[in-house]
């Protein structure tokens, strides 16, 4: 069961995250190393078909759980909850007029009830891009709107997509099929990423696209090193200079990410915070690339040189995709603003002259989503400050009904359907615990794993502290949950070390390690009846209830 790194030359620090070795000071030779269980484990696997067996086995494993945990049921409650009366409803306006409609004041219960053409072909204001309700139109489109399988089976694909997803970056950070099936494992047990698989909002999406240009970011890592590496030998060879380093135009994961943050971006503007921080990241990288390759101007070189092509190879591209998700908007004559300047509003002057109206029209439209945004502050009940969401203060509570005694096959006093996007405490708490410590070894260690983990975490959560005094909730965490997740399986990794580990130390990983597992486990199916609206007794949901913010 070794989570080993065969990546060449890894560090000491490197192979300890990766599963490698303990860290710990090494033993007499003569002690005892490994364990039983990996013996067994090595059996095992001692043939190359049993080492695919488990290599696509148990993540696919993973993913045929995640499938039975969101896909059950998927069609109750039969009413749009939570802010789906939002976004299923703009979904079918977009998916029938090409732009979001308008909806009388029982348009709930006539589009719940099987009616769902109520709307009317007036415009209305939206706060977000079309793109995450395109995606909920997917659904609509295949199932009708008639049927609630229809409203949230794109967003339940999406989730799954992201522990997919997750699994691939775990790989590709640790190179463990073990450590690879922890980390989609958990991500597919957890309560908040259920709960957002579940319910037909845009924030699953929004994760998706952002955890794919975060993926291709990691590829443009070990892509650009090996250009760099190929580079320098040639000019090597050459009897050439290595000056400021080359340009590298051609980063083709580089391009993908700047698709995918755009395309992001097109769902919630929070995407730009991934964009940013992962563009730094890059030049990051690339500094610190060029220095171990020895070129004697790699800061100068990757600010002045590489950065600028860096800069095209992703900006415009997420521009492109951006501007690409409003074609529905720009294709029909109805939509919010779309005939702004024409209606006899002062159209630009001067330097913009140029500018086409209908782009006026539309930036015009990207101006008052903005100051909605920013001035957003209505109070909500259910609203969490951002200080508290790694503490998991305030969860959301999607949908409530009260059941009495007899009606619908109650037999308590009370019973409840309830589906609150509480995480799975021992995940969420232990994750976050996870990656304080991760921040602790950054900073002693410089581990690049630590690192890249650890920026993505700080793009979906740090931006949302400069908006404190903003109406927000704590399900928009789940557009980070995929890093914490990964951190957490960093320090599990570490935990579990290594079959050269001395036998005390590996097994008292293991054991530790799998009691934890086996705990998550026990909780996530207590706590499955309130993620899935399942109707149970009120006395039971109060057992649920561990902080007084959870009610």
């Amino acid at each position: 069961m070794s989570a080993s790194d065969p990546s060449p030359a890894p560090s000491e620090v490197d192979r300890l995250i990766a599963g490698g070795t303990s860290g710990t000071p090494h033993a007499a030779v003569d002690e005892p190393r490994g364990t039983r269980l990996d013996d067994w484990w090595g059996r095992m696997l001692a043939t190359p078909a049993r080492a695919r067996l488990w290599r696509w086995g148990g993540p696919a494993f993973v993913l045929l759980v995640a499938a039975v945990l969101r896909l059950w049921n998927l069609a109750h409650p039969q009413a749009l909850v939570f802010d789906e009366t939002y976004y299923v409803k703009d979904a079918y306006t977009l998916m029938r007029l090409g732009y979001e409609g308008s909806w009388g004041e029982d348009a709930n219960e006539q589009f719940a009830g099987g009616n769902p053409d109520v709307y009317s072909t007036d415009p209305s204001f939206v706060a977000h891009p079309p793109l995450g309700k395109w995606i909920i139109a997917a659904g609509l489109a295949a199932f009708g709107a008639e049927n609630p399988v229809g409203w949230r089976l794109s967003t339940a694909v999406v989730g799954l997509l992201v522990i997919a997803v997750t699994m691939a970056v775990a790989w590709a950070l640790f190179r463990s099929t073990l450590l690879t099936v922890i980390a989609g494992g958990l991500l597919a047990i957890d309560g908040n990423a259920i709960v957002m698989s579940r319910v037909a909002l845009l924030d699953g999406s929004l994760t998706l696209l952002a955890l794919l240009g975060v993926a291709a970011v990691l590829l443009d890592r070990r892509w650009t090193r090996r250009r760099l590496d190929l580079w320098v030998l040639s000019r090597t060879d050459a009897g050439k200079g290595l000056d400021w380093g080359p340009a590298l135009w051609w980063r083709p994961w580089l391009m993908v990410a700047g698709l995918a943050f755009g395309l992001a971006i097109g769902v919630k503007w929070s995407g730009l915070y991934f964009l940013a921080a992962l563009a730094v990241y890059t030049l990051v990288v690339d500094a610190v690339a060029r220095r171990r390759a020895g070129v004697p101007f790699w800061a100068t070189g990757t600010v002045l040189k590489q950065g600028p092509v860096s800069f095209l190879l992703t900006v415009p591209i997420a521009a492109v995709a951006y501007l690409a998700t409003w074609t529905g908007w720009f294709a029909t004559d109805g939509g919010y603003f779309r005939h702004w300047v024409e209606e006899g509003n002062t159209a630009w002057g001067g330097l913009l002259a140029w500018v086409p109206v209908d782009l006026q029209n539309w930036w015009h439209y990207q101006a008052t989503m903005y100051n909605y945004h920013v001035g957003e502050n209505r109070p909500h009940g259910y609203q969490a400050n951002p200080l508290t969401w790694l503490l998991m203060i305030r969860p959301t509570s999607m949908y409530w009904r009260s059941v009495e005694t007899g009606d619908d096959g109650c037999t308590a006093d009370l019973c409840g359907q309830s589906i609150t996007g509480i995480a799975n405490p021992l995940i969420w708490w232990a994750a976050t615990a996870a990656c304080l410590y991760l921040v602790y070894r950054l900073a002693r260690y410089r581990e690049w794993r630590v690192g890249f983990i650890l920026i993505a975490l700080a793009a979906g959560y740090l931006p949302w502290l400069l908006y404190l005094g903003r109406t927000v909730f704590q399900f928009y965490t789940i557009a980070f949950e995929p890093y914490l997740v990964l951190g957490l399986v960093a320090v599990i990794g570490i935990i579990l070390g290594s079959r050269h580990d001395p036998t005390w130390r590996r097994l008292s990983g293991i054991r530790l390690v799998a009691i934890y597992l086996g705990f998550c486990v026990l909780v996530s199916a207590f706590f499955l009846p309130l993620w899935t609206g399942a109707q149970v007794p009120w006395w039971f949901i109060q057992l649920h209830y561990w902080l007084p913010g959870w009610r």
